[in-house]
């Protein structure tokens, strides 16, 4: 019998609760709203919610860097978190509503619905719509990111060896007393230093002489691989724009060899005019120490401060 009531109740309920055309039309137009106004959240977070909310919460783990290309980066990752947590915040709530409103209260069976295509329509729309516009700022941010300019102001060949650095200062104000390009290289008791001028726009060229590397200054939320055997067509390279004076540590970022996490070097930028200078040392035959002395650091600061040399003794029983 008291299966009988409850499908009696279930007749009941389901030839009385039938909506008229005009409830549901109501209710799609309800959903289609509510779709664009979330869409139209997320893309007005993605495009504004970088600087002021990432402040606050320290950036959700992610740097700001020293580059413009860092700096859209970074509003990337905020907007992106931000509309991840909104949509987590909507999907969370719906479901604690849902848990509250519709919690058992009786025996009485609930209404049976096969489907409700309003609903249906905004859980397929709506997820990707949000991916199209995740899709398109990511896009964007990768193309200003991988940007060359047609004429960089510095030129600089990056080439990773087993297990160092060397660097090829490629202009052509930028060459030696033999001729040849002014050029830093590494070795087991001297860490490179890159000297790099700020507010120009700087070139590098990758190249490795044995296997790959990976060049990444993680001030700069940027790295690329240091390919062997290309072409120089073919060879990897990208352009920054390094905003504020001071040293930046490198290191390789690709398992090289046993020496791996000894390959570090250090990015030292200037102001234009003491770039000029260097480079006028440079090409009078001073080593990059004493060209930095030139220029005014003092005799600590005329190699790395960000790292130091690894000691490469096997027997070694002591921190490096």
């Amino acid at each position: 019998m008291a299966l009988l009531r409850r499908q009696e109740q279930v007749v009941a309920r389901g030839s009385g609760a039938r909506w008229s055309a005009g409830t549901q039309g109501r209710r799609r137009r309800g959903v289609a709203r509510a779709v664009g106004l979330g869409v139209a959240a997320v893309g007005t977070l993605m495009a504004l919610s970088g600087c002021s909310v990432g402040r606050t919460f320290g950036g959700f783990g992610w740097p700001e860097g020293v580059t413009p290309q860092a700096r859209q980066m970074y509003g990337l990752w905020v907007g992106s978190v931000v509309a991840a947590l909104i949509v987590g915040v909507l999907v969370w709530g719906l479901i604690f509503w849902c848990v509250v409103r519709y919690r058992k209260t009786s025996d009485e069976l609930p209404p049976q619905t096969r489907y409700n295509m309003p609903m249906e329509i905004l859980y397929t729309v709506a997820p990707f719509l949000v991916i199209a516009i995740l899709f398109y700022y990511t896009a964007v941010t990768q193309n200003y990111v991988d940007y060359l300019s047609p004429k960089p102001d510095t030129t600089i060949e990056v080439v990773g060896f087993q297990w160092n650095w060397k660097f090829n200062y490629l202009d052509e104000d930028a060459k030696g007393p033999d001729g040849q390009p002014i050029s830093t290289v590494g070795a087991s008791d001297y860490i490179p230093v890159l000297v790099v001028p700020t507010n120009e726009k700087i070139l590098f060229i990758e190249t490795s002489n044995d296997v790959i590397h990976s060049f990444w200054v993680p001030d700069l939320l940027f790295k690329r691989d240091v390919m062997p055997g290309l072409p120089d067509n073919q060879k990897n390279r990208f352009e920054v724009t390094i905003e504020k004076e001071g040293p930046y540590v490198g290191r390789c970022a690709e398992l090289c060899g046993i020496y791996h996490s000894a390959m570090n070097f250090e990015v030292r930028a200037v102001s234009p005019e003491k770039y000029k200078q260097f480079i006028q040392a440079r090409k009078a035959g001073m080593s990059t120490p004493e060209a930095l002395g030139a220029i005014g650091f003092d005799e600590q600061h005329r190699f790395a401060t960000t790292t130091h040399p690894f000691n490469t003794d096997p027997a070694s029983r002591s921190a490096s």
